[in-house]
């Protein structure tokens, strides 16, 4: 089945298989035919208030089947949907919504569209807000999306979309400054949706589960990977490593998507008789923990496979479900079909489908990403002799310690095997001698000295990798896709532990 855009596939979809569950949240089942019905109700309003094709609508709402259906519904009118990060406050919400030139945006709490109303955007819609409370208290300046919703005829005459229309400008999360957009069009997900789909092998009989917010892009295409195949998607309200599992086995999930540091504040849950209790048959996971990957697995019983992208790209690598002998390499894969990746100047460098239009209202950055068709991850790698790809570090994140080059990632590899640290941060400060030195920001879970840190380092690493400064944060900041925000470490010197000297 071929479709040419998010709404067309929907519709297709509702035709001929709408008894479908498509969404599970709460103990409720919504089918196929349901959100056909209920993104062309919400589409008719957002028409009535003045969204056009092009036009770019914000989506801030929390995890359920409404965000889903909002999105959805943007993409049938050929508009563009904004996701924003419930987590955002007043510097990051003015910057998403004024920077994307939203005209209309979607609340999900009062307390959000509270929010809203403080930006540039012209109107906000109030979508069965969670904390109305029992009387359903009114924002005012915010209309009632949901009620009108409710009262909107369900059908809808869809105007002509096609695979290149942009739908989404997703904002990345950004490690050095505000979020840029990028620019994703219907097939964009209608590719990335098929590739997941081969990557874990759906079949009839799988349940696919979501926990991250669905302001990410993972569970947009966890959406639309199940709208294809025909498999209900459970979405999780949060992440919560406490009741994580319990919920996969109660809702019978068979795959699923994680990231960051999901895995290893799983790994530190007390362990359970009831680990192996699921039926999970994948796990798919960004910066699987090479010395806790081969743990993972026998502890869950499950195989967990690496898979390597970013929101301008989808996905680049994949390691096969049946290579074992991945497990522990830190392999992040092969090319996906319809993805060639090379290593240029020891950086990864990709060209292929899916991939984004380019930046929203940022030429220059566009400019320096990509080039001659080629997109310029800034990530270091490296392929082994099996042909598996594996990531060495960030070009942005290179140290330069007196004519010597120190990627950051594989000190923080080191640092983060010592059983003490919970989490490490490497990053270069300045140096009249070197130039620039090493320096280590750990969260660790027991005191350790940090003496012993460095010693640490220095019986793995290379002389000229080994930080000099060491400082202990209680968290770290992280970004909406959780990495830690080095650009808002601590800038003071008064708390680091000096190698060649004394605690200044």
């Amino acid at each position: 089945m071929s479709a040419a855009s998010l709404g067309h596939l929907l519709r297709q979809r509702a035709a001929t298989a709408g008894d479908r569950p498509l969404f599970r949240f709460a103990g409720a089942t919504t089918t196929i035919a349901q959100v056909e019905e209920r993104t062309n109700r919400l589409a008719a309003v957002l028409r009535a208030h003045g969204v056009r094709r092009g036009d770019r609508v914000a989506v801030m709402l929390p995890n359920g089947v409404g965000f889903p259906v909002a999105w959805l519904a943007v993409a049938k009118l050929g508009a563009v949907t904004v996701p924003v990060n419930a987590a955002y406050r007043s510097d990051d919400l003015a910057h998403v919504v004024g920077d994307s030139g939203a005209v209309l945006a979607l609340a999900g709490t009062a307390q959000a569209a509270r929010a809203l109303l403080t930006t540039p955007v012209g109107q906000v819609g109030l979508l069965d807000p969670a904390d109305a409370g029992p009387f359903g208290q009114p924002v005012p300046g915010a209309f009632d999306a949901g009620a009108e919703a409710d009262a909107a005829p369900p059908y809808l005459d869809l105007p002509e979309v096609g695979p290149d229309d942009l739908v989404n400008l997703q904002y990345t999360s950004g490690t050095t400054g505000f979020p840029k957009g990028c620019m994703l069009t219907h097939g964009y997900w209608l590719r990335l949706a098929e590739l997941a789909a081969g990557i874990f092998g759906v079949g009839e009989d799988d349940v696919d589960l979501t926990t991250q917010p669905f302001s990410y892009m993972d569970p947009q295409w966890n959406t639309v990977m199940c709208l294809m195949t025909g498999i209900p998607l459970v979405i999780l309200p949060r992440f919560s490593a406490s009741t994580f599992w319990r919920s996969v086995r109660e809702e019978g999930a068979t795959c699923f998507y994680l990231l960051g540091t999901m895995p290893v504040y799983l790994y530190r849950q007390p362990e359970d008789p009831l680990d192996r209790d699921h039926r999970v048959r994948l796990v798919l996971c960004s910066g699987i923990v090479a010395d806790l990957h081969a743990a993972f697995e026998r502890r869950w019983g499950a195989p967990w496979r690496e898979a390597y992208g970013m929101t301008e790209t989808g996905v680049d690598l994949a390691v096969p479900a049946g290579d074992d002998a991945c497990v522990g390499s830190g392999a992040a894969g092969v090319p996906v079909p319809g993805k060639q990746v090379e290593i240029v100047d020891g950086e990864i460098v990709v060209t292929g489908s899916p991939m984004m239009l380019g930046y929203w209202n940022d030429p220059e950055a566009t400019a320096e990403r990509i080039r001659d068709g080629r997109l310029h991850t800034g990530d270091l790698g490296r392929r082994d002799e099996r042909g598996y790809i594996h990531l060495v570090g960030r070009r942005k994140d290179m140290i330069r310690r007196g004519g010597e080059n120190v990627a950051a990632a594989e000190v923080e590899a080191v640092l983060t095997r010592h059983p003490a640290v919970r989490a490490a941060a490497v990053v270069a400060v300045p140096d009249e001698l070197r130039g620039e030195e090493v320096k280590a920001f750990v969260q660790v879970a027991v005191p350790v000295p940090p003496e012993e840190l460095v010693e640490f380092v220095r019986d793995r690493l290379a002389g000229f990798k080994v930080p000099r400064f060491v400082e202990y944060v209680e968290e770290f900041p992280m970004t909406p896709s959780e990495r830690i925000a080095k650009h808002l470490l601590p800038s003071g010197r008064d708390n680091e532990y000096d190698a060649l000297g004394e605690t200044v």
